[in-house]
């Protein structure tokens, strides 16, 4: 169902492209290659179970919890374009 504007499956394009860049965004953050045994940030000693668990691991858990505090950045807003620009 076209509404307005939009073509037929506009706002299913829409979602789908928010997902699949959330799913790019979420995968480019993986730690890849050799991790450590000590943590980057504090030089903790990271437990051998962490390092077989997630490979290239580079940080402590609580180090590793404090940065994705910090880079939690989802604001929720569709940054493709407003709801109200698309739909009307």
């Amino acid at each position: 169902m076209a509404v307005g504007w939009a073509k037929d499956g506009a706002v299913q394009a829409q979602i789908d492209a928010s997902v699949s860049d959330a799913v790019k965004r979420a995968r480019s953050k993986l730690p890849a290659g050799e991790g450590t045994t000590h943590c980057l940030e504090c030089e903790e000693a990271i437990p051998e179970a962490r390092r077989k668990a997630i490979s290239g691991v580079r940080l402590c858990i609580d180090c590793q919890a404090e940065l994705e505090k910090l880079q939690s950045d989802s604001s929720g807003f569709n940054r493709r374009g407003s709801k109200d620009s698309q739909l009307k």
